[in-house]
């Protein structure tokens, strides 16, 4: 006699109780201490504690809200924290939950630059961040790599990613020029061979349910969800105030070109050209942090997205590290007071970076996720995401340079700082070691060579 077939999960398991704004509020502070790994490791901890554990949010609208997050600039796990805390407790649920994300990591981010700035020529720092810098170009290869891999499908998408090389490198194009190169022309395309422009679908189909949730596949969406364009405009409205209140204060107080106004004007724009993630923005920041304004210099950079590998929180909060360091050795409010202008400044180039992700939630969630699968919509986003792997390669060969000849070609090339970086991407991409350890290791070699040497 055959045995039944026992029950699907989802018809043995309960539904979860209710979730109260306190316990969700609690989930969301803990996230952000704890969200190392990187956008990918962030959205795998919180897969498994909101699907797998607690059952929050079904798989497939797990992965709804994932889609949407994608197609936004912007960090996509911090906006996925957003859009689920606004799903389930509305507008001040998502807040709660992007801003715990990130909070954590600004605290201690300014802990660490100014640890950095004030005590980096210590030879037990300097020693670690000797090591460190040639994992940082390695995890930069990784990156390219990574997100090559998954969005070169075919030749004209190849085409696109060397265009936007040699336009970077050869001839210094800004950024967002590329960008919008690139948008236009996957709009052609998505026109002209929409096949060639088709959006990845990056995360893959749903799998089988972990257990009935409690928004499940067939919730209803909630009624603060719903679009409404008085809604829409509210938002809008609300979030344009509140980045055109402290411009106008910074410019009246200080001036238009003062450091702290233009820092929240520069970050305001790369915060509008963060699709495909930090590493794709990193080389606008660089070329205006670095080239245009002298903030911080080529070293400092790579050493601040070490310090960004090796904290809980988006990568993009290396832009605090370069707030906090251009505040600080500018001295904006004397030398007295060079921590509390380092730290003021890290703190408004992240509220300036991070309030468009807020308002692309809060605003154009219910709006976004209806033209998902339009390819009028994902075919220009499918080509800024080509163009941003040629943008990475570039970042990876400036860090290259940088690390391997210090003193610039005319100097000693670093042969001890080559096999660091060797090591580090073989680690990387043939053993799939974690960024966190490989930086543990490299910071540790980087230690011993200087003591040995």
């Amino acid at each position: 006699m055959n045995k039944p077939e026992p029950l699907p999960v989802k018809d043995r398991a309960e539904r979860p109780a209710p979730v109260g704004f306190a316990e969700a509020l609690r989930f969301w502070l803990k996230l952000g201490f704890v969200s190392f790994g990187g956008p990918a490791g962030q959205i795998a901890i919180m897969h498994q504690e909101l699907v797998e554990r607690r059952r929050w949010i079904s798989e497939r609208r797990f992965l709804h809200a994932l889609n949407y997050c994608m197609v936004l600039p912007g960090p996509e796990a911090q906006q996925l924290a957003t859009y689920i805390g606004w799903l389930m407790h509305r507008s001040l649920g998502g807040i709660v939950a992007g801003v715990l994300f990130v909070l954590p990591s600004l605290f201690v981010l300014i802990g660490l630059s100014w640890v950095y700035i004030a005590f980096g020529d210590v030879p037990l720092v300097a020693g670690l961040f000797y090591g460190i810098k040639p994992a940082v170009t390695a995890i930069v290869v990784q990156a390219a790599h990574r997100i090559g891999s998954r969005a070169l499908k075919n030749g004209a998408l190849w085409a696109i990613a060397a265009a936007s090389f040699v336009a970077i490198f050869a001839l210094n194009v800004p950024f967002p020029a590329i960008v919008a190169a690139a948008a236009l022309v996957g709009y052609i395309g998505g026109r002209v061979a929409p096949d060639k422009f088709k959006a990845g679908g990056g995360h893959g189909k749903a799998a089988p349910s972990f257990g009935p949730a409690l928004i499940d596949d067939d919730t209803p969406t909630p009624e603060h969800a719903r679009f409404r364009w008085t809604r829409l405009v509210r938002v809008a409205v609300v979030g344009g105030l509140l980045w055109l209140i402290p411009m106008a204060l910074l410019a009246g107080f200080f001036g238009w070109q003062h450091t702290l106004t233009q820092m929240g004007w520069f970050f305001t724009k790369a915060a509008l050209l963060t699709f495909g993630g930090a590493y794709a923005v990193l080389p606008y920041v660089y070329q205006g942090a670095v080239g245009h304004y002298g903030w911080l210099t080529p070293t400092q950079m790579i050493d601040g997205l070490a310090l960004g590998e090796t904290t809980p929180g988006p990568l993009i909060m290396v832009v605090a590290f370069v707030g906090f360091v251009g505040g600080y050795a500018k001295a904006l409010f004397g030398p007295e007071l060079t921590f509390v202008a380092g730290a003021l400044a890290a703190t408004l180039v992240t509220w300036f970076t991070f309030l468009p992700s807020f308002v692309f939630i809060l605003a154009g969630g219910p709006l976004v996720e209806s033209t998902h699968d339009d390819i009028k919509f994902t075919a220009p986003l499918t080509a800024i995401t080509a163009a941003v792997v040629g943008v990475i390669l570039n970042l990876a060969l400036f860090f290259g340079y940088h690390v391997l000849w210090p003193q610039g070609f005319a100097g000693r090339f670093d042969g001890i700082s080559a096999l660091i970086a060797l090591a580090a991407a073989v680690a990387l991409l043939r053993y799939k070691r974690k960024v966190i350890e490989v930086i543990a290791a490299s910071a540790l070699l980087g230690l011993l060579v200087k003591t040995l040497f």
